[in-house]
């Protein structure tokens, strides 16, 4: 039994650890959104392919845009935050 409460906490800090990570790239994708950045940058590059494909689908279902604002970005950090704060719990609560 408790073999199987190490693997639940170990996928739920798994979970928590990707989610916090992929938020961070969000943010960092935002970030070069403001700046002239090389699209050609390796690292430019890497962040719009990361995180279009989410982003993509929200502005496809959400056209929220105010101002040339694009708030996808926010939508996609508060659904994170919403796994990070209700997803990473159960799981660690049905680990006990």
């Amino acid at each position: 039994m408790f073999v199987a409460q190490n693997f639940l906490m170990a996928i739920a800090n798994l979970i928590n650890f990707v989610l916090t990570a992929y938020m961070w790239i969000i943010i960092g994708r935002a970030i070069i959104s403001w700046v002239n950045a090389d699209p050609y940058n390796p690292i430019v590059r890497f962040l719009y392919e990361a995180t279009e494909p989410l982003l993509g689908r929200i502005r496809r279902a959400l056209p929220i845009t105010m101002g040339g604002i694009d708030f996808s970005p926010l939508i996609l950090i508060m659904v994170i935050m919403f796994l990070q704060s209700f997803l990473v719990p159960t799981l660690k609560q049905l680990a006990m």
